[in-house]
């Protein structure tokens, strides 16, 4: 009958109500979809919004010490050339008469003579080279006093060639080890006796080491061959306060 006559109009309310109703709560259920997997979105937004601001504090933070970095490089080239000048202009007529030399980019004082330093085998200064001490190191001590906030170490260093008396080679290195342990112990206590020194006792000691270094720094001639009598030689070390002051910064950084 119904097909014949039709539905009637509240009959098609009743449907289009139940397809609203169906419409409405299939809308809500895709609301409730799209929140579920947007929330997680906008966390990872957020997440990433954090991590983003805090590389970008880090990556400030790096720019601020390399610049530190630059800046102490800059001031300790600076300074270590201002040093190498002040030693030049103090020694340079000195150095030919002591067989010695200065090297730019260490700041070392190099004495080259091994028969002027020590007998074979020996660790007892010889009297010209204690006469060479008592005129360089309290003028040495003098040029240094300039730099005395820029200086951390100030070095005695001791080196030998690699012969004994037939030893070895491990044996040769510890005997000359401790040979040059001992010379530079020598020198240093020889240095510091100095009347002219009396003054600057104090800061020299607290900077002042004795460093032997045995047949570990070789000098090779021009085929590469070690060169024993340039071997043996004592050599004075200024070392700046620029690499421990980069290294704290590094650490800061990490």
């Amino acid at each position: 009958m119904k097909g014949i006559l039709g539905t009637s109009s509240r009959e098609e309310d009743i449907d289009w109500l139940s397809v609203s109703d169906l419409m409405a709560g299939l809308m809500v259920i895709f609301l409730f979809i799209a929140i579920v997997f947007i929330r997680p979105i906008a966390e990872q937004n957020i997440v990433l919004e954090e991590q983003t601001e805090l590389l970008e504090e880090q990556k400030a933070l790096l720019q601020q010490q390399q610049g530190r970095i630059t800046e102490i490089a800059v001031a300790w080239q600076e300074t270590e050339t201002s040093i190498y000048e002040a030693l030049v202009t103090e020694f340079q007529n000195d150095l030919p008469r002591w067989n010695a030399e200065i090297e730019r980019e260490t700041l070392l004082v190099r004495f080259r003579a091994p028969e002027v330093l020590f007998a074979e085998g020996q660790s007892v200064l010889r009297a010209r080279f204690q006469e060479i001490l008592s005129d360089f190191f309290p003028r040495y001590v003098g040029v240094l006093s300039g730099f005395q906030q820029a200086i951390d170490e100030i070095r005695i260093e001791g080196h030998t060639s690699s012969d004994w008396n037939g030893a070895s080679p491990a044996q040769a290195y510890y005997s000359n080890m401790e040979l040059s342990q001992a010379r530079t112990r020598e020198v240093l206590s020889f240095v510091l006796s100095l009347p002219e020194l009396s003054e600057d006792r104090p800061w020299v000691r607290s900077l002042l080491t004795a460093n032997g270094l045995s047949s570990s720094r070789l000098i090779a001639d021009e085929f590469g061959v070690e060169d024993a009598e340039r071997s043996r030689r004592v050599e004075f070390r200024v070392r700046t306060t620029a690499r421990s002051e980069i290294v704290r910064i590094i650490e800061e950084v990490r």
